[in-house]
């Protein structure tokens, strides 16, 4: 391009302070993007502020009309011709009526962040109005000039149902900080953390999972832990485990259930501190079978080099050659299966090299720059 690189992006829903996977997943990207171009972030008015990007401009409004609000073409065409942006990023594409107008009006380039087939997600989960969603969505893609998949699988969808053309289409993964495996001390330090908080002996093996417990995928993961798995575990003689469960929103129905109150499974709730969990996990599990998009927190495991268990579809986006021995597949609905791998799992293979190449955040940015160029 003859124009610098300056970049505006539209974030449509609180992200700062990143707890979640999603959230994280936009935040760290423009974090990192931020030290090697200019960022400008437009977003609603509800965030706490970010000190990394180039300017922050809460001007979406909180309102659930802000999807529609036409006056928003007006506020931001004569912000853009202000700083003469090079590009628009759109995060999911909702805004894909404004970003085509001004794309239109401003002479920019457009590009979609994707982090899943959104209608595809809501399809899941029983929403009537998915396909709806779909074809707006290929309308979206359509208009854009880069588009940005979180997976290959996503990429091939949009190529192939969408009619995308493949040179406009990369794959843009979900991405970690770390670029090597956490010292030993650190996760032991964790462990030991973990054990004391919960009465947790040395000699059992922690198995986690984390998830937002109002999202559907992840609900029926815990149903699936509480009704196949921790019963096949809970029948054998030689194998002491201890089973963790993070993540908020868990209905009240669950917690008088039986396995919470056998010591077998722990529910921790939402905590401040995910960190300390992943490094203290011998095994983390990902019985998720729905949903879409790449699971963030199978990609966070495996970069606190935590042996992991996963379906099939949970692990869409991971690549065997990419994780190696670290990472273990079942067909889904095999919990037989799933849980004969959680026993036999060695729980001392390091995460490979490759995968730290592939999902450390600063080559992210780094292939997100020169796709822009």
């Amino acid at each position: 391009m003859d124009e610098p690189l300056n970049i505006a992006a539209i974030v449509p829903y609180p992200v700062y302070p990143a707890k979640m996977g999603g959230q994280k997943g936009i935040a760290l990207f423009y974090q990192y993007l931020a030290e090697k171009i200019p960022v400008t972030i437009i977003t609603t008015g509800k965030h706490q502020a970010s000190d990394f990007a180039s300017n922050f401009l809460p001007m979406l409004g909180t309102s659930k009309l802000r999807y529609i609000n036409p006056l928003l073409f007006f506020k931001l065409k004569k912000i853009f011709a202000t700083n003469k942006y090079s590009h628009l990023v759109l995060e999911h594409p909702y805004y894909g009526w404004l970003g085509i107008m001004l794309k239109r009006a401003c002479k920019i380039k457009l590009v979609i962040h994707s982090h899943n087939i959104e209608s595809l997600r809501f399809k899941s989960t029983g929403k009537w109005w998915w396909k709806i969603l779909w074809n707006y969505e290929k309308f979206a893609h359509r208009n854009a000039d880069i588009n940005f998949f979180i997976t290959d699988e996503d990429r091939s969808f949009g190529i192939k149902e969408f009619k995308l053309s493949p040179a406009k289409c990369h794959t843009i993964t979900y991405g970690i900080e770390m670029n090597v495996t956490p010292f030993l001390e650190e996760k032991q330090q964790a462990r030991k953390k973990i054990n004391e908080l919960y009465n947790i002996r040395p000699d059992e093996k922690l198995l986690f999972f984390n998830g937002t417990l109002s999202y559907k995928p992840n609900l029926d993961a815990v149903d699936v832990i509480i009704k196949y798995i921790n019963p096949q575990l809970q029948a054998l003689k030689n194998f002491s485990y201890k089973i963790i469960i993070c993540g908020k929103s868990l209905p009240a129905s669950y917690k008088n259930m039986e396995p919470w109150i056998n010591n077998n499974i722990i529910y921790a709730g939402f905590v401040d501190d995910i960190t300390i969990y992943f490094k203290a996990a011998d095994i983390f599990i990902n019985p998720v079978s729905d949903g879409g998009g790449i699971k963030t927190k199978l990609v966070e495991a495996l970069g606190y080099n935590v042996s992991s268990v996963s379906t099939i579809s949970g692990a869409t986006g991971l690549s065997l050659h990419i994780t190696g021995e670290k990472l273990h597949l079942v067909p889904d609905g095999d919990w037989t299966k799933f849980t004969n791998e959680i026993i036999t799992l060695s729980v001392n293979d390091n995460t490979p090299e490759t995968f730290y190449d592939h999902f450390f955040w600063g080559n992210i940015a780094k292939k997100v720059v020169d796709i822009l160029n």
